[in-house]
């Protein structure tokens, strides 16, 4: 269903200045890339922080097929309707990468992400349509790089280390 509601939402700009309107996901993966480095001490792996902080950035670029994105579309944000089966409530619009998009369902989904990585993302994939490859790799930088509360839980670097590439 996830997939479907992204689907619906998506659009691409049909010139440069179509959605000027909207920021850069990049302006937001920058501001988190600074929380997460303020948090290097905590760090547990180190290196698999800066692996996953290095393919956010690269991932983060903008592209001539960027979207204009929900980018906190998860089960919480989806009511039950009248007019339509399903609404999309919440969203924080920003233009990026469509599979970026993906990453918080799976993000919400933490118990079934750890126990199959790669079914998981693949299974989202293609119920979207999108670049599996991609999603994984947003997926790995996110479970790696996100600034979090607290650095002690392994269990988004277990998944990490899992999706790697």
């Amino acid at each position: 269903m996830i997939a479907s509601l992204l689907k619906r939402l998506w659009r691409r700009a049909a010139s440069p200045n179509d959605l000027h309107e909207f920021r850069q996901l990049s302006e937001m993966l920058e501001s988190w890339r600074y929380e997460t480095l303020a948090q290097a001490h905590h760090w547990p792996d180190a290196g698999l922080v800066r692996e996953g902080l290095k393919i956010l950035q690269a991932l983060a670029s903008p592209l001539p097929t960027d979207t204009l994105l929900a980018t906190d579309l998860h089960a919480g944000n989806v009511l039950r309707s009248e007019r339509e089966p399903w609404l999309v409530i919440d969203p924080k619009p920003f233009i990026g990468d469509a599979p970026y998009d993906l990453v918080q369902h799976l993000h919400n989904c933490e118990a079934r992400l750890h126990a199959d990585p790669f079914g998981m993302v693949k299974r989202l994939a293609d119920l979207a349509e999108v670049d599996a490859e991609r999603l994984q790799l947003w997926t790995f930088a996110r479970a790696a790089a996100d600034p979090r509360p607290e650095w002690s839980n392994m269990l988004w670097l277990d998944i990490a280390r899992e999706l790697a590439p």
